[in-house]
């Protein structure tokens, strides 16, 4: 297969997995459903999945894509201990 279009599909892959999470974060609208919704476990599956992803391409990305997923992966860690934060303060709160 053409490397272009390798490369493609493989930032396509890791944006759909990206946007999957951050509407599990509950930081975009279900597109399906209009509504912001969060599932936290759903997010954690799908951040480890990137991590596999990650260590299974190593060697085998080139710099532009071995950053690209880090940089994915980095973001949506943060904003998940974001959010996993929030619901341990409401849940004292409460």
């Amino acid at each position: 297969m053409e490397e272009d279009k390798l490369t493609h599909m493989f930032y396509s892959l890791i944006y759909s997995f990206q946007m999957q999470t951050w509407m599990n974060l509950g930081k975009i609208k279900n597109p399906v459903s209009d509504k912001t919704e969060k599932d936290l476990a759903a997010a954690q599956m799908t951040i480890d999945i990137l991590d596999m992803l990650k260590e299974k391409t190593k060697g085998n990305l080139n710099a532009e894509e071995s950053r690209f997923i880090e940089h994915v992966l980095s973001e949506l860690k943060l904003n998940f201990v974001e959010e996993s934060n929030k619901d341990s303060e409401q849940t004292k709160t409460e």
